[in-house]
């Protein structure tokens, strides 16, 4: 900044600091929301979600202040914003995007829906746990009345839901997402009939039973590692639903969820959560403490945790090295199945109720399933009463299977009682991105799948941290990902992914 003004570099000082002071209430909250995920005391539920209004409320103001609006009116000046540093410019960039979409909020607007949805995800957990839909109805009708108010405060783009969408997938948009979604349920709806019809359908048999919880833990805990999390910079919890908390690089919290009759659920849950983890824990240094020390988008963030899941976790190569290590935390238990029925079995495919329990050709379908009951709710002002019969109706048409229960159907994802509408598109995204990524990676590494077959991790993640991680928020989605694959993000690449892996498996 020695080219700039005395007083453009004061502003600029001025504005790194409330930045800095932003970013560090978003991180006191987020250790806040994450205990109460992890076994915060019930009763003191509604307490907790009171003090995170009034601290959420605060650190809005700081965000919307009169201060904040000079100071970036002063940075995005032409002659100053021209003198400001890369990283600079970045930051006047999202906090201005920010600054004027929340100005249109009232403080008092926002401190309330805070403590609407702190409440709400805790009787979301009570509602699902007993099958009671009509205990939180009446909490996401109001979400949904926020969300709905918001939308008209921020100014409806080409569709309300479009506003939405862009909060997690900045430019994305309906009609392109229509387009994406419709090329991959094009090739894929035909892919799957086929491998219904098909008589080579794997050996699911020997992962029925029980599995011991502790097991469960410590194979994970060591795939964790294999994977280059640091363990000096994170942490694995249990929870009813798997997240990631990114606190700052150096902090960075996962969860999962172990089932006893499952033995694989919590292991991917876990490399999933990873994926977002290795992200955080691996953003460049001068980027801890600003806002760009984030994901770029949730598209992205997804790529991640999704390339690791299923593209890394759900390969042959992977088991051809860690089904050992599998047969020693369950002894007895799978010492005469080999790497390949293994594979077989944990890559079948059948529709199929829980989301994050689908199969990764399925799972794009119940995507598409909350995508267009996301733009009835905002585009078509469907009552959110009417969400467990509209359910039901989806997953009848797109999968061929109706929930037996509501929590096995409507109430089995969390992100609605948080008021994370337009999210749930970044997974399909996330899988399109990964796909495109993954390709590029073995362009790059022609030993690619040898090494993840010797179990050497760590040159994927290094690439990684390289082409993505280290970025943060500094670059733009569709910057980033031309930047990898030389081109924008294509429907194609998953499709030829998942065509090939399961005409193999499925001998098609």
């Amino acid at each position: 900044m020695n080219r700039t003004s005395g007083s453009a570099a004061q502003a600029l000082e001025k504005f790194r600091e409330l930045t800095r002071k932003i970013k560090q209430y978003e991180e006191i909250l987020g250790v806040a929301y994450w205990d109460m995920r992890t076994g915060a005391p019930r009763k003191g539920i509604e307490l907790r979600s009171e003090a995170m209004g009034a601290l959420s409320a605060d650190m809005f103001r700081l965000a919307t202040s009169d201060e904040m609006g000079e100071l970036l009116a002063t940075l995005a000046e032409a002659d100053v914003y021209r003198t400001l540093g890369e990283i600079d410019r970045r930051l006047v960039d999202e906090m201005k995007k920010d600054y004027d979409r929340n100005r249109k909020i009232p403080p008092e607007l926002y401190r309330e829906y805070v403590v609407l949805t702190s409440k709400a995800e805790s009787v979301w957990e009570e509602a699902k746990a007993n099958n009671d839909f009509a205990s939180f109805a009446p909490y996401l009708e109001q979400i949904v009345d926020y969300t709905r108010r918001f939308i008209e405060l921020w100014g409806v783009k080409d569709t309300p839901y479009d506003t939405l969408l862009d909060m997690y997938e900045p430019e994305m948009t309906v009609a392109e997402l229509d387009r994406l979604f419709g090329e991959l349920k094009a090739r894929l709806v035909p892919l799957a009939e086929a491998i219904a019809a098909s008589p080579h359908q794997p050996d699911t048999s020997f992962l029925q039973g029980t599995f011991d919880k502790e097991a469960q833990k410590q194979f994970s805990l060591h795939i964790l590692k294999e994977m280059g999390f640091d363990f000096a910079a994170g942490r694995l919890d249990e929870s009813v639903h798997p997240f990631a908390t990114g606190l700052n690089p150096g902090d960075v919290r996962i969860t999962t969820r172990y089932l006893p009759d499952d033995v694989v659920s919590a292991l991917f849950g876990t490399i999933h959560e990873c994926g977002h983890a290795l992200y955080e824990q691996n953003i460049a240094p001068e980027l801890a403490g600003t806002p760009l020390a984030t994901g770029t988008s949730m598209g992205i963030h997804e790529s991640q945790s999704r390339l690791w899941e299923n593209i890394v976790g759900r390969s042959l190569g992977f088991w051809q090295r860690y089904l050992p290590d599998l047969r020693r935390h369950f002894p007895g238990r799978f010492d005469e199945v080999t790497p390949e029925a293994f594979y077989r079995a944990i890559n079948v495919v059948q529709p199929s109720l829980i989301r994050i329990e689908a199969d990764e050709l399925t799972y794009n379908l119940h995507i598409m399933i909350r995508y267009e009951i996301e733009k009835m709710l905002f585009n078509e002002g469907l009552s959110p009463r009417d969400l467990p019969e509209v359910w039901n109706a989806k997953y009848k048409e797109m999968l061929g299977i109706t929930p037996q229960t509501d929590s096995e159907g409507v109430l089995q994802d969390v992100h609605w009682s948080g008021g994370s509408f337009g999210y749930f598109p970044s997974y399909s995204l996330g899988n399109m991105y990964a796909a495109q990524i993954m390709r590029a990676a073995r362009r790059a590494l022609p030993d690619l799948d040898a090494q993840i077959a010797a179990g050497q991790l760590l040159p994927l993640k290094e690439w990684l941290t390289e082409k993505v991680y280290r970025h943060g928020k500094l670059r733009q989605p569709a910057e980033l990902i031309r930047d990898i694959s030389g081109e924008p993000l294509q429907s194609g690449y998953l499709c030829d992914y998942l065509e090939e892996k399961y005409r193999d498996i499925y001998r098609l």
